[in-house]
């Protein structure tokens, strides 16, 4: 298996592609309650989900680092453009876990970016996994985000984002408010910088954000750990401080501190 002067920008159909279809990186620089799983490397497998529009080669670069540590990997794509969060849910995680299943695997873990964190949240608010690990959700709209709130109507961003994209929005009808808490060991990080391109959207998100999301709105009820870097939402997941703070959440149930 393979996201004030709105009405100037809105008229500016491509500049749409920025808000939830990622491009431009910027540079990362660089929480805490533990749980209780314990798996070596080879004996977990991690799942792989990416953001709304994007595919599985967005997250080539830290499948590569998990599977250099020990990790089996599984970067699954799936098509989020053409389908509810519910349906994608349905569709691309038992798909996953029988993948998993498949192998000798003890652990079960994710690694989200994006809306890639709102399917698992909304698979395990329907089903419990056997052998789940942890997981880490890269810049989620935990709590959505205003810049869907303000485009959600806007025809491009309709075509491009689909349906999925229109539920990434902050009112009680959205997605994001219909999960409640997480019960399971999640590890959170999002960026508080935004790529030049995204300078109008961080216009219309209150607070320190990426240019998708919120710091704050980044964050879930139960999380176990938090950091915000000095991140772009785009590209994230590739950014060498973000690879080696997923791994340590992997490993030990919390991030690690930066002595300063």
């Amino acid at each position: 298996m393979k996201s004030s002067s709105k009405c100037r920008h809105l008229r500016c159909g491509p500049v749409l592609i920025g808000l939830l279809a990622l491009t431009a990186p910027v540079a990362c620089m660089g929480g805490a309650q533990a749980d209780s799983v314990t798996s070596r490397p080879d004996q977990a497998c991690v799942v792989l989900l990416h953001g709304l529009a994007r595919t599985h080669r967005s997250m080539h670069k830290m499948a590569a680092a998990l599977q250099q540590a020990g990790y089996r990997t599984f970067n699954m794509d799936y098509p989020s453009r053409e389908f509810t969060i519910e349906h994608l849910a349905m569709q691309v995680i038992p798909e996953a876990l029988r993948q998993c299943r498949s192998t000798s695997c003890n652990t079960i873990h994710f690694v989200t970016h994006s809306m890639g964190g709102i399917l698992v949240r909304y698979y395990l608010s329907q089903h419990p996994i056997e052998r789940l690990g942890r997981v880490v959700m890269l810049s989620p709209p935990n709590q959505g985000s205003e810049a869907v709130d303000a485009l959600r109507e806007n025809a491009f961003f309709r075509w491009f984002n689909g349906p999925a994209g229109r539920q990434l929005g902050t009112g009680p009808e959205d997605i994001g408010a219909s999960l409640g808490p997480v019960d399971y060991p999640v590890g959170v990080i999002t960026g508080n910088v935004h790529a030049f391109f995204d300078h109008w959207l961080a216009n219309i998100i209150p607070g320190a954000d990426d240019g998708k999301v919120s710091v704050q709105r980044a964050k879930v009820e139960g999380m176990s750990d938090f950091l915000a870097l000095s991140c772009s939402h785009a590209f994230i997941m590739n950014q060498a401080e973000v690879i080696a703070q997923t791994l340590y959440f992997l490993e030990n149930g919390s991030f690690r501190r930066v002595r300063r």
